[in-house]
């Protein structure tokens, strides 16, 4: 009897454009991932992008990582750029890097920087619209949790609308070097750093972890 073969691990960088679905499956006659590629048949996302944001998706057929990216007390950071209605104030700043309230939860603690300049991004195949009369400005947000629609929640919480997202980071991995529906499989440095990250990250987590009471 033939031993059954492990299963390769593979792990793919997509920049994800505008207006496309973060799954395989067909959908509304929206543009998915299956238009890209060609991918392996068994690797899917960790985490996904909704269709009106763009950028870095992670593809991989690896469980456990995909487990580890998506539990949120490992805090693994996600770092986006977001273009928002109006220019935040110090005030505004300071409440997203303290956690607003989405739902009645309170937000984790964010990293939050307001940008001098507009940053060197890829223009949208669909433009943004903007208000002639409003000014805009960028932000760049590193959240250590993922909920659904984060980052547009926080902003409009603040009373700053998203008008455009862009993920540009996963951790150490970055979207640099890939324009928009571009993908590369991981470099052997990368995948053993996600492999150190994931292993010291659960260990602080299980130091962390309070203890029940006896």
């Amino acid at each position: 009897m033939n031993a059954r073969r492990p299963t390769r691990l593979r792990y793919f960088l997509f920049h994800k454009p505008y207006g496309v679905l973060s799954q395989f499956t067909a959908e509304g006659g929206r543009p998915t991932l299956a238009q890209f590629g060609p991918f392996p048949h068994d690797v899917y996302p960790a985490g996904r992008l909704d269709a009106d944001s763009e950028g870095l998706l992670l593809l991989t057929n690896d469980g456990r990582l995909k487990h580890f990216l998506m539990e949120p007390r490992y805090e693994h950071p996600r770092t986006y750029l977001v273009q928002v209605e109006r220019v935040p104030d110090g005030r505004g700043l300071e409440r997203l890097r303290r956690g607003v309230k989405i739902g009645g939860v309170r937000t984790r603690p964010a990293d939050v920087a307001l940008l001098e300049r507009d940053p060197d991004v890829p223009p949208r195949t669909v433009p943004i619209r903007f208000r002639k009369s409003v000014p805009t400005a960028w932000l760049q947000l590193t959240l250590y949790e993922g909920r659904n629609r984060q980052v547009r929640r926080m902003t409009a919480a603040i009373g700053y609308p998203a008008l455009r997202l862009i993920r540009v980071s996963i951790g150490h991995l970055s979207i640099e070097g890939l324009a928009p529906g571009e993908w590369r499989e991981l470099r052997e440095e990368e995948t053993e750093e996600l492999g150190r990250v994931r292993s010291d990250n659960k260990k602080r987590a299980a130091v962390d972890r309070p203890r029940s009471s006896a």
